[in-house]
């Protein structure tokens, strides 16, 4: 990987046309279909194959491509499913890459405060900086497609329980100085420690063939 910094910068967002006529009528039975099928396709063909161009050109998409069309397949499926944790992986990384200064500023307050497993679990440089921690999420995404899936979640989930634990122990601080800080980040831990869940239980059901 270049040495050179990276710019952070938000991906630009394209119209998902070609889903436009699929989700018309928005009818919940053909979105879950489409959004297994799809997520199963594209799993097992890429895993079964992991070309290196395929594999970076995923890791890639939400930089290359934004959210949107991600979204139009994946954003409406349960969270413990194939496609739910594939959405939530993909958020991940763009909240990572959109502002990393602050999920390094996050992840280090964690790791300091938290007595589990979890920042050796991530496998992140102590101390790690913006660099870093976009590196690891691509990491992270790329084991999706080219590594052990169950670990790659397990890492992502770990990744969300540092992260919270550094937004709750920032809230406090800003608690009495700037309580509206402190309840967007509140928020933010809270939707963190969700992920985590989702993201470790849909671990045990890919070790269990039952992730679907």
């Amino acid at each position: 990987m270049s040495d050179s910094p990276r710019e952070f910068h938000k991906p630009v967002r394209r119209p998902a046309e070609l889903f436009d006529r699929l989700f018309a009528a928005d009818d919940p039975a053909e979105v879950s279909r489409v959004a297994h099928s799809t997520a199963q396709a594209l799993l097992s063909r890429v895993r079964a194959d992991p070309t290196v161009d395929v594999v970076e050109r995923l890791v890639a998409f939400t930089d290359d491509h934004g959210i949107d069309d991600i979204a139009e397949l994946w954003s409406r499926s349960p969270a413990r499913s194939l496609p739910g944790a594939l959405w939530r992986l993909y958020l991940l990384q763009l909240m990572i890459h959109d502002d990393a200064a602050t999920a390094a500023l996050l992840f280090e307050r964690g790791r300091v405060e938290m007595a589990t497993v979890d920042p050796v679990v991530v496998g992140a440089p102590a101390p790690a900086g913006p660099e870093e921690l976009v590196q690891l999420i691509d990491t992270i995404l790329r084991g999706l497609f080219e590594g052990d899936f169950a670990v790659a979640l397990d890492r992502a989930a770990a990744f969300c329980r540092v992260q919270a634990s550094g937004s709750t122990h920032l809230a406090d601080d800003y608690e009495n100085t700037e309580s509206e800080r402190a309840t967007a980040l509140t928020t933010r831990a809270l939707r963190l420690s969700t992920y985590a869940d989702d993201l470790s239980a849909a671990a045990a059901l890919w070790r269990r063939d039952a992730l679907t």
